[in-house]
């Protein structure tokens, strides 16, 4: 007997990001990262010399012959007998074979100049039992002269090998004619239209360790990050688009976790925090994720001061809360208060990615905070709103004079953006308590606000320009 549901969940489904999906696969360093960028026309996939940077699947959207695509790009699939099973091999494969299941066209990605190992040889062997078409792609092929190893590709059975170099560009204009061709007879490029570009994005941004994978996988409902207990696992953005049942829509983005300080040399880590940095100026809403067993501090202040500096919605996610104590319940939530005060206005949540509890507070939450985001007072409202402040509190003095706040407007939403015009500048101090009673009075909860005043003399209110005093021995100069 099933137990009844005490609450009603909506369904969560992740889909791809466009109509046509093309999954990049092969073994480890044939330069995958490298030919996803060049298709895609950007830098967007962590490319290094060294063989196991990119270990997630990540999706790029690319566009050819006045179509979408999704490119996915994932980590290099080793077979079972050449797995280290004390790093990162399985997960990883299992991350490729998952993107090739999902995909409507593979690109099985070898080394021309290496020609074909055993690697390649399993490769082809298990992408001939996934159902899915494959085109054959022989990298590296920088000059001409590789008739010879091409026709030695031809015995992985998957047609005829396309020659590109994905450095340089070569062949790439020929290949992606050869995926939408190939794309269009398996009648994927007609399949539907394009997600909407009002999807709100939501970024996971913490420190290494904290759980932003577990939290991210949990909220999918999938696997769809690798999660391990060592830090540093997420190198690259990952982005999915989930629906629910009842039709919203969210593009959930793990990030890789942003250290104190970048280690010299550490190239990947640098363009981790490049691709964080784009994911948070890219959404709406973060989450920042701290690890409730850990103490805060430092790191989380200055991930908080650089989401409100984006001016993106915010809730605090205290992860790990199943591992506290009732000790360490009463006294994170003191460090929060003491060190995290300057973003106080930001919903709390408590979650365990581990055992799912709290998650499910999240999606509210995130609806909460980017209604406010998006929120936009009326005139009206807002001038008897500063005219009640005012009352309360007169602007001190400036230049010895009384300053006037003569009315104020709001002129921008996503982070709402209001301004003052005033007779004279007033200190910082006043700002704050405008501030402070903008948000007693109309709530904002989870989102900044951008305040400022802006200076206007009587001349620029009336929209007429001073009187100029007649110059010296100009037309007002006395005769004699």
């Amino acid at each position: 007997m099933t137990r009844p549901r005490t609450r009603a969940t909506p369904t969560r489904r992740a889909r791809a990001l466009g109509p046509a999906t093309v999954a990049v696969v092969g073994r480890p360093n044939v330069g995958k990262s490298t030919l996803v960028n060049r298709l895609a026309g950007r830098r967007d996939a962590i490319v290094e010399a060294q063989p196991g940077v990119t270990r997630d699947r990540t999706s790029h959207v690319a566009a050819w012959r006045g179509h979408r695509l999704t490119l996915v790009d994932t980590g290099g699939w080793t077979p079972g007998w050449a797995r280290d099973e004390t790093a990162y091999d399985t997960a990883v494969s299992a991350q490729a074979e998952r993107a090739t299941r999902e995909a409507d066209l593979v690109l099985l990605v070898v080394d021309v100049t290496v020609g074909v190992t055993e690697e390649d040889a399993a490769a082809a062997d298990w992408l001939r039992t996934s159902g899915v078409p494959v085109v054959l792609v022989a990298n590296k092929a920088d000059t001409r002269g590789f008739d010879a190893e091409l026709a030695e590709l031809y015995a992985l059975g998957f047609g005829d090998p396309q020659p590109v170099s994905a450095q340089h560009g070569r062949g790439s204009g020929d290949l992606l004619d050869v995926v939408v061709d190939r794309l269009r007879d398996a009648g994927a490029l007609d399949r539907g239209p394009d997600e909407p570009d009002d999807v709100p994005g939501v970024a996971l941004i913490g420190r290494p360790n904290v759980g932003k994978s577990s939290l991210f996988n949990r909220l999918l409902g999938e696997e769809r990050t690798i999660v391990d207990d060592r830090p540093g696992t997420t190198r690259d953005a990952v982005d999915t688009v989930v629906e629910l049942d009842d039709g919203r829509a969210y593009r959930f983005v793990d990030t890789a976790g942003l250290r104190r300080k970048l280690r010299r040399g550490a190239s990947t880590e640098y363009y981790s925090t490049v691709r964080t940095v784009q994911a948070l100026d890219a959404a709406s809403v973060a989450l920042l994720v701290v690890d409730a067993a850990d103490e805060i501090g430092e790191q989380e202040q200055r991930l908080a001061r650089q989401i409100l500096d984006a001016g993106r919605a915010l809730v605090v996610v205290l992860n790990k809360w199943d591992l506290l104590d009732e000790y360490r319940r009463e006294w994170v939530d003191r460090e929060r208060d003491r060190l995290l005060h300057f973003v106080a206005w930001a919903p709390l949540v408590r979650t365990s990615a581990t055992t799912g509890r709290g998650v499910d507070r999240l999606l509210p939450a995130v609806d909460a905070v980017l209604a406010q985001w998006q929120r936009r007072i009326q005139t009206a409202a807002l001038n008897a709103w500063l005219a009640d402040a005012v009352a309360a509190t007169a602007p001190p003095l400036h230049a010895g004079r009384a300053v006037r706040l003569r009315y104020a407007a709001q002129v921008g939403v996503g982070p709402p953006t209001f301004r003052v015009f005033t007779t004279g500048e007033v200190p910082a101090s006043y700002l704050r308590y405008l501030e402070r009673r903008l948000r007693e009075d109309f709530g904002f909860a989870g989102t900044p606000l951008d305040l400022a005043v802006r200076v206007r003399t009587r001349w620029e209110d009336r929209d007429e320009a001073p009187p100029r005093r007649p110059a010296a021995g100009g037309r007002g100069k006395r005769r004699r």
